[in-house]
């Protein structure tokens, strides 16, 4: 077990003699059961997080760099399909289990039948459906009339500069796989499971490029290799696939990631479509958690000298963009084979000893290796358990503090007369009134704080979303406007194919570039604008709360003066806040989720599709009738020039959609997410706060008081406070070694990437 799993095993354990003692000390007879029921949440709290927290590693590059096999590499086994083609969109989820499974997410009918309609816009007839409600693939009838729609294109409409016209693969791709999967769709879960033997069953949907649509991602359990089951690593499509909806599916992911590993083919090195997607990653403001990993083609390298060369020029490429990265250069496939080596196929074990005879780079390439799976480890525990393991011991030592404090000034009242318990509640009482009105000011300033911090962010949002002034909008709307087609290459196909078949490719082509825009420019704005309001609602809760805090401790700083005065027992040591407010752990807890990046390219809904088919179908039999007395050979000219006027106002529509749909997702953006966000940071404050004065001020006096009042046997309540003495005290001792490992270990683990 690493020193990672050490801690957390002995931080849930310290949890539970917690819990164990919150429960002794509620099973005394005049002890209410919601004594101590906000410190019961707080472990009941910890218990989850530490309990469900996942480090999420990306593994990111482009198309045929090898990230499956390094990731099989990791799991010293073939479990991801390798070589997966550029179309299917998953997301393929990995971490340890007990056993082999994989479970298949697949969309629901609500998201397939969204993407076909977004496929529909523009579509080249208006005819073909005999229905006015929008399309639902449940029905026999519209899945027959968009086959027969599909079945009566010509070929070359369904190409797209020489490739697969992505819009209708989609169409095409649903209907083809939907009676393989509508049983799956149709139940309530939308989940199917193989395990054991049926494991590598999995691939017959994610290997199939017609049912992998209908999947959203696949998440597997290995049962080999050294990956600890705290480590999730996830496999993210090409960054380079011609599908922006893939690049924007591999943002989302790159949003929750805790690491990012960026895999360079040694084959290319850096290309174009690397140093973009680097600077996308950069603008997003995530580049500072990647480290690079030079996937080594040991059959394309005559030497050592050779590679070394190759690296070191990645190394200077990569110094452009990230400052003094982190890359290590070894072989996937060679640790892949050599871990399976005794089932290998004849012809790779053949490969793996060619491989082997040349010593130099292979003992490079096992170095590198063990070098990136040390590094790994390290770089994973130190970026994020660090502060959660440290905010979540601190409230434990506070809880285990404060029952210390009740325990042991409810023996010292009780160990005196009825008189003199009577006298000593009395003057606590009095103290607590004062800590209740610090209370009460602490509160009511993070309210004036929240509403504050909403006024300027609201400002922000808005003026960031501004469509004549923003940083998003009057970029893509100019874009939009300026997006040149060469509009003569369709001239053959308006005469030959007709025009609204010619409008649907063009505005296809047109919602493709607009769309590729969007994901490697709006989205990772949109994204580093979010993360800078997320910084700025942390530094002004910190900065609000920093006075509030002087005051609190000089509130309970008094209080326990006054309680040693008393002859009665003080708090034992100083209970500080958490280490720092964790911002993931705040969105966990409160299911808060950025709004997907797809949703950024859903504004083609909103097209007003039968104006733009009749105002072109209207230009072009205008065209056609000044054409009946002119030579044959102007048709095509004056066909071309109905399609500018057509594409003029797809154009103007496309604008006024983008401007309309970035309202809406401004709003949502606004008060599902920030917002919400400040609510839920502000009342992580608050519990913190309130939390460090509970055992100062509340039923800290609840059992004597009872006990005066009923007449309750004094001796037996007296045995059982020594015996929650005993175990609090035995407590605390667990906690302050806990507190020491903690540290050392922190400072082994200084340096993240």
């Amino acid at each position: 077990m690493n020193v990672y799993e050490d801690l957390k095993t002995e931080l849930l354990t310290i949890n539970r003699h917690v819990c164990k003692l919150l429960d002794r000390i509620n099973a005394m007879p005049e002890t209410s059961d919601h004594s101590f029921q906000d410190w019961e949440n707080i472990c009941q709290s910890i218990d989850n997080q530490l309990s469900g927290e996942l480090i999420r590693v990306a593994v990111i590059g482009t198309i045929k760099s090898g990230k499956s096999t390094l990731i099989n590499s990791l799991f010293a086994g073939d479990y991801l399909k390798r070589g997966a083609g550029v179309v299917t969109s998953m997301v393929t989820r990995a971490r340890r289990g007990d056993g082999l499974k994989a479970t298949l997410y697949f969309k629901s009918w609500d998201q397939v039948n969204a993407d076909i309609r977004r496929s529909l816009v523009l579509f080249p007839s208006l005819e073909w459906r005999s229905r006015k409600e929008p399309f639902d693939i449940r029905r026999s009838s519209d899945r027959d009339e968009l086959k027969q729609a599909l079945g009566s294109l010509e070929s070359k409409h369904l190409l797209s500069n020489d490739t697969r016209n992505l819009n209708s693969l989609y169409l095409s791709s649903y209907l083809q796989g939907y009676d393989r999967v509508k049983e799956f769709l149709d139940s309530d879960d939308l989940t199917r499971q193989f395990t054991g033997t049926d494991f590598s069953a999995h691939r017959d949907f994610s290997g199939n490029e017609i049912l992998a649509f209908y999947l959203k991602d696949i998440s597997l359990e290995i049962d080999s290799g050294e990956i600890e089951n705290t480590i999730e690593i996830a496999d993210c499509q090409g960054s380079d696939s011609p599908n922006p909806l893939h690049m924007a599916m591999i943002q989302d992911y790159l949003l929750q990631a805790n690491l990012l590993i960026y895999v360079i083919s040694s084959r290319t090195g850096i290309r174009q479509a690397d140093i973009n997607f680097l600077s996308m990653i950069k603008k997003m403001g995530i580049i500072d958690h990647m480290i690079f990993v030079v996937n080594c083609d040991l059959s394309e390298h005559e030497s050592y000298d050779d590679l070394r060369v190759l690296v070191q020029k990645v190394k200077d490429d990569l110094a452009i963009i990230k400052n003094n990265p982190q890359v290590y250069t070894y072989s996937a496939l060679y640790s892949l084979f050599n871990a399976k080596k005794e089932t290998l196929p004849s012809k790779d074990q053949q490969r793996l000893a060619q491989w082997k005879g040349d010593e130099k780079i292979i003992a490079f390439s096992n170095d590198q290796e063990k070098k990136f799976n040390t590094n790994l480890r390290k770089i994973v525990t130190s970026q994020r358990f660090a502060l959660l393991f440290q905010n979540h011991f601190e409230r434990l030592k506070m809880i285990a503090s404060g029952l210390d404090h009740w325990i042991r000034v409810n023996q010292d009242i009780l160990s005196g007369s009825a008189d003199e318990a009577s006298r000593m509640l009395k003057k606590i009482k009095s103290q607590q009134k004062k800590t209740d009105r610090v209370k009460s000011m602490v509160k009511s300033t993070l309210e004036g704080a929240e509403q504050q911090i909403k006024r300027e962010i609201r400002t922000d949002v808005d003026h960031f979303f501004d469509h004549r002034a923003g940083e998003v909008l009057p970029s893509l709307i100019e874009f939009v406007g300026s997006y040149n087609l060469p509009l003569d290459q369709y001239q053959e196909r308006v005469v030959t194919e007709g025009f609204s078949n010619t409008l649907y490719l063009v505005f296809q082509d047109v919602k493709l570039g607009i769309d590729k825009f969007m994901a490697e420019n709006i989205n990772p704005g949109i994204f580093s604008f979010v993360k800078n309001e997320e910084l700025k609602i942390k530094e002004y809760f910190e900065t609000i709360t920093g006075p509030y805090e002087v005051m609190v401790n000089d509130a309970l700083s008094e209080y326990n003066t006054a309680m040693e005065r008393m002859g009665l027992g003080v708090a034992s040591g100083y209970r500080k806040p958490a280490a720092g407010l964790d911002l993931k752990s705040v969105k966990r807890d409160r299911n808060l989720e950025f709004p997907p990046a797809s949703a950024t390219m859903n504004y083609s809904t909103a097209i007003k599709t039968e104006a733009i088919m009749r105002l072109g179908v209207y230009n072009f039999i205008k065209q056609l009738r000044r054409l009946v007395r002119r030579p044959v050979t102007d048709e095509a000219i004056n066909a071309v020039t109905a399609l500018k006027k057509a594409v003029k106002r797809m154009k103007k529509e496309t604008q006024e959609s983008l401007v309309f749909h970035f309202k809406n997702y401004r709003e949502n953006l606004k008060f599902q997410y920030i917002f919400a966000l400040v609510d839920a940071v502000s009342e992580n404050i608050s519990d913190a706060m309130m939390a460090r004065f509970h055992d100062y001020t509340q039923d800290l006096s609840q059992l004597t008081d009872s006990m005066v009042k009923n007449q309750i046997d004094k001796d037996r309540v007296l045995h059982d406070l020594q015996e929650a003495a005993a175990a609090a005290e035995d407590l605390s001792d667990r906690i302050r070694q806990f507190g020491e490992q903690l540290k050392k270990t922190t400072d082994t683990h200084s340096n993240p990437v």
